[in-house]
């Protein structure tokens, strides 16, 4: 089963100055504000071959493109075979746009955990970043309530069930 999983959000900002979030992913840096998810660790600083994960996903980084894109591929759950990536893309002058994609091939057990648990748990969180990164640069974030669905799968995990907030306006470093 082939899976393409893809989020974004348009922001008026520089691609220098919103891919500054590429570069402190997994750092003291790191988008601020309150986190309700589990923080994405690495076992060094950014940069190729670095491994980590974040909840019960694992994998390392294979390529990375300061303040442009990181691609992460995925070492476990076992059953996903392919990668996540965050990146900048141009879009208008004044504008650029930030993407997280997921390109994966599931396989086994895979199949059913992803459509049940894992995406919409990814999705979830993945809003909620784009959401942090807005407020980081000083606008009304768009925030996407979680389902039903995910708010039981936190509690069932043992995931604080208050909501995520933005972080607060204009923290995001110039």
């Amino acid at each position: 089963m082939k899976v393409v999983n893809v989020h974004q959000r348009l922001l008026p900002a520089s691609p220098e100055r919103v891919g500054k979030f590429i570069d402190l992913i997994a750092s003291r840096g790191d988008t601020p504000g309150p986190h309700v998810w589990p923080p994405m660790k690495l076992d060094r600083p950014l940069g190729i071959g670095a491994k980590g994960g974040h909840g019960s996903i694992r994998y390392f980084v294979e390529a990375y493109t300061p303040g442009q894109v990181v691609r992460f591929r995925f070492t476990s759950p076992k059953g996903f075979i392919g990668w996540h990536a965050l990146q900048v893309l141009e879009a208008t002058p004044g504008h650029c746009m930030l993407e997280h994609r997921i390109e994966m091939r599931l396989e086994g057990f895979a199949r059913l955990s992803w459509p049940l648990m894992y995406r919409p748990l990814h999705d979830a969180v993945t809003e909620d970043g784009l959401s942090r990164a807005q407020a980081a640069l000083g606008l009304e974030p768009r925030v996407v309530p979680w389902s039903p669905w995910v708010r039981f799968l936190r509690w069932a995990r043992g995931l604080d069930t208050m909501r995520a907030q933005p972080a607060p306006s204009g923290t995001m470093p110039s």
